[in-house]
């Protein structure tokens, strides 16, 4: 309903990711590409966090363009992919070549494009075995946080969410302290999207969720991968606790 509100006469393209960075909550997009054909607009979705991680069928969801990254699922960075259904016409980016049907000069990332070729035929065998591995350690993790640590917030979707984000809230404490705490542990995270870290802001994406101010700011993100075992869990279950107690006792909001 929101994107059929939001389609005005002049919208030329809409865009709209497959899965939130941040939070992991995996979009409609089957839907959502079915509006845009309803109202005759090309549609564009950004599954770079979804690729690698979960099949992805661009005749199943009847896309008209999808871009993917090799970087976010552990191939080469600097390499990328644009599928684009037959038909869609697009704007030349570079001229001056014949690289990638004239679309953008420049000689090819030739190592890079081979990488992502590699990587990509890697994840297709390895996908459906690493998503209950990870979706486990990524379980068990959220239930420990949620047993063990009072005052937080789990976010994203409870069901329909990525297994290898995940995405808490840690009332009453900045989510850079936690982040350079744990960092000195040895347990690297992020404080809102790794695209955007560094910024003092609480993420945009959190307060248009409707999170206050003050909780957003407190938020961490745990992201996993094919080389995370049970030991990192171990060892962010051991180490969290005390992180977290430790910068409360020293919040003035915190009731002690």
């Amino acid at each position: 309903d929101d994107l059929r509100k939001a389609i005005r006469k002049d919208t030329i393209l809409i865009s709209i990711m497959y899965a939130n960075n941040e939070v992991g909550t995996i979009q409609d997009i089957k839907e959502m590409a079915k509006i845009a054909r309803e109202n005759g607009i090309p549609f564009h979705t950004d599954a770079v966090i979804m690729a690698g991680w979960e099949k992805i069928d661009v005749k199943e969801i009847g896309v008209d363009m999808l871009s993917i990254s090799a970087h976010k699922f552990h191939g080469p960075k600097g390499i990328g992919a644009l599928y684009v259904r037959k038909g869609i016409l697009l704007e030349n980016l570079l001229h001056g070549g014949l690289h990638e049907k004239r679309r953008r000069g420049g000689t090819e990332n030739v190592p890079g494009i081979i990488g992502f070729g590699k990587i990509c035929e890697i994840r297709k065998e390895e996908m459906e075995k690493d998503k209950l591995r990870i979706k486990k350690l990524r379980d068990e993790l959220e239930n420990f946080i949620k047993e063990n640590i009072p005052e937080v917030l789990i976010l994203g979707h409870p069901e329909k969410r990525l297994y290898n984000i995940l995405s808490v809230c840690f009332k009453y404490i900045e989510g850079e302290s936690i982040l350079l705490n744990l960092d000195f542990e040895g347990i690297m995270v992020s404080s809102g999207s790794a695209c955007t870290s560094g910024s003092l802001e609480p993420s945009h994406v959190l307060l248009a969720m409707g999170i206050p101010h003050e909780i957003a700011h407190g938020n961490i993100r745990f992201s996993f991968g094919k080389f995370n075992t049970e030991n990192d869990v171990e060892k962010v279950k051991k180490v969290l606790p005390n992180v977290i107690n430790k910068l409360r006792q020293m919040s003035p909001f915190w009731k002690k």
